[in-house]
């Protein structure tokens, strides 16, 4: 026989426990919202089950409206940690108002007109709107396929609300599955709703798990300073773009880019003002550049942009786009502010190159060297067919003519 006070002394157990673990992952990472939405979600079920528990041993309607505020409460607060998780702003007002409304039937069908049957709806449906709300972001999330965690918790909660409609249609049909009865029907469904929580909980920290090991895996491919991709980052896009190429022989094109005079600014003005630049740059070339273009910081003041489907001359048309825009903002520098300077190598793929990426990177620097040699502040290309006669003009009017 199953005893139902000693299962929901259970359930208070399981509550805290899991409001203790999350507790513990949001102090751990307090930048995780969600965690706060569980945890308080997890402590509030808590308080609302001992509550409801009260009831079996008090004769008074007030431990059990406690008791359903708190679990209606806890079933909002779990459905606002999937928004937050999802970077959804929190429905305040829909969850509200679906609790008012929920607590007002219970409280009317217990007062105004004592009637069982339709006071159990009325808190099933404050328990299961606000997880069935949510059910679309678990099951087809914003950014395309669900995580284990995330079909896991669906699945519980389809679970949950199946057993809220069961109990809901068995009242109706006059049965009674209400804590005040307290029969073994009852004390089923505590159980099967005690393991439903725990695996709800454990589908939330997969989810948790698998966000913060993509957040971890991002960081190792970012460079700390300037947020855009690093060294390792870049040779593992040009290794794919390299085998791309080969197999279906289309173009790309790759810049590097070294800011002139760098070492001068961090001797002159502090290494804060050479990052300071070094942000300053990354934010302009970006503005410059295509959706799909990728730039990367190498080290120091060099970076390098991946153009993929670029040719040659495409990409020489977005060196001088990157080169203009830091032009015109040495030209509008006032007083304090530090002009930027920039020199740039463009190189496109070709079957020489093949599958190295390091062969795409030299001739990019070599056009970079040139650029240099010419005067910096300008940017040139590299000829994988360079003429049998040295040419007379500089690499940067070679440029012009090539532009």
């Amino acid at each position: 026989m199953l005893n139902v006070p000693t299962l929901w002394t259970v359930f208070i157990v399981n509550f805290l426990a899991l409001g203790l673990i999350w507790a513990y992952v949001t102090r751990s990472y307090p930048k995780f919202a969600a965690a706060r939405f569980w945890m308080a979600s997890c402590f509030v079920g808590a308080i609302g089950t001992m509550a409801a528990l009260i009831r079996l041993f008090v004769v008074s309607p007030v431990p059990l409206l406690l008791g359903a505020v708190g679990i209606i409460a806890a079933s909002c607060l779990a459905a606002m940690g999937i928004q937050r998780f999802y970077g959804r702003p929190v429905s305040w007002r829909l969850m509200a108002a679906t609790g008012i409304l929920s607590l007002g039937g219970v409280v009317f069908f217990m007062v105004a007109y004592d009637h069982m049957q339709l006071r159990m709806l009325s808190y099933s449906l404050g328990q299961a709107l606000p997880l069935a709300l949510s059910l679309r972001l678990l099951l087809s999330p914003p950014e395309g396929r669900a995580s284990p965690g995330a079909r896991l918790s669906g699945i519980v909660i389809i679970t949950i609300i199946a057993i809220f409609a069961a109990r809901a249609i068995g009242n109706l049909l006059g049965g009674d599955f209400s804590s005040v009865a307290g029969g073994q029907s009852h004390a089923v469904m505590v159980l099967g709703l005690l393991f439903l929580s725990m695996t709800l909980n454990f589908g939330f920290l997969l989810m948790a798990m698998d966000r913060l090991r993509n957040e971890v895996a991002d960081l190792a491919l970012l460079d700390d300073l300037t947020g855009v991709a690093n060294r390792r980052h870049l040779l593992q896009r040009l290794g794919e773009e390299c085998a791309r190429s080969e197999r279906s022989n289309e173009p790309f094109s790759l810049l590097v880019i070294d800011l002139d005079g760098f070492k001068t600014i961090n001797d002159t003005h502090g290494h804060a003002a050479g990052d300071a630049c070094l942000q300053h740059f990354t934010l302009m070339a970006q503005t410059r550049l295509r959706p799909g273009d990728m730039l990367a910081r190498t080290g120091g003041d060099e970076f390098c942009v991946v153009l993929p489907s670029s040719t040659l001359r495409e990409a020489a048309a977005i060196a001088r786009r990157v080169l203009e825009v830091c032009r015109q903002d040495a030209v509008n520098c006032t007083g304090v502010d530090i002009p930027i300077a920039i020199s740039i190598g463009v190189a496109q793929w070709d079957r020489g190159v093949g599958q190295f990426p390091d062969r795409l990177i030299a001739h990019a620097d070599h056009a970079l060297y040139a650029a240099k040699k010419n005067g910096k502040n300008d940017f040139a290309v590299h000829d994988p067919a360079p003429p049998l006669m040295p040419d007379p003009i500089g690499p940067g009017e070679a440029l012009r003519k090539f532009a």
